[in-house]
């Protein structure tokens, strides 16, 4: 699976998906989503069948860019944490290796204390996964890093190239 510039890799998707099943567990959660910036769905934990998972990637992705958007307009660089807290359901999302947007869904049987504390182990968890995916992308079949096609060309041969 290729999301964003990213090759997720089917032992890495093993992976990811082992980590939200345990966040999920571990905070008491109803369903957990990785979802990458551009509002496809990675991976999902939980009672993922009680939602229309395909808008809420969409909306979720759209959420986190308009937020990006206000912190730039006060300064700051980013807000990497959300929360919106409902009557019966609420939801957390974060930032996961500045690739990825973790959503959690959660209700009363949870707190925020807890899936914020569980998030944090999670995330260090998923980082990790996304560097093994970066490097493995970045390897050739033989575990070689292949280098760049462009790497042979010249500002000469540019310039050559865009002259009249």
């Amino acid at each position: 699976m290729t999301t964003a510039h990213m090759e997720v890799f089917e032992e890495e998707l093993g992976r990811l998906e082992a980590a939200l099943n345990r966040l999920r567990h571990d905070s008491n959660a109803k369903a957990v989503f990785l979802i990458d910036k551009n509002g496809q769905q990675i991976a999902a934990a939980g009672d993922v069948e009680d939602f229309d998972s395909t808008s809420l990637a969409s909306l979720t992705a759209g959420n986190v860019a308009a937020t990006d958007g206000l912190a730039k307009l006060i300064g700051e660089r980013e807000f990497s944490v959300l929360f919106h807290e409902g009557k019966r359901d609420h939801i957390h999302i974060s930032i996961v290796a500045k690739r990825a947007i973790l959503l959690v869904i959660f209700d009363e049987r949870s707190s925020l204390g807890l899936v914020r504390l569980r998030v944090k182990r999670a995330s260090a968890e998923m980082d990790r996964i996304f560097d093994d995916m970066t490097r493995k992308s970045e390897q050739g079949p033989e575990g070689r890093v292949e280098p760049s096609p462009f790497a042979e060309i010249t500002d000469e041969d540019i310039d050559s190239l865009f002259s009249d």
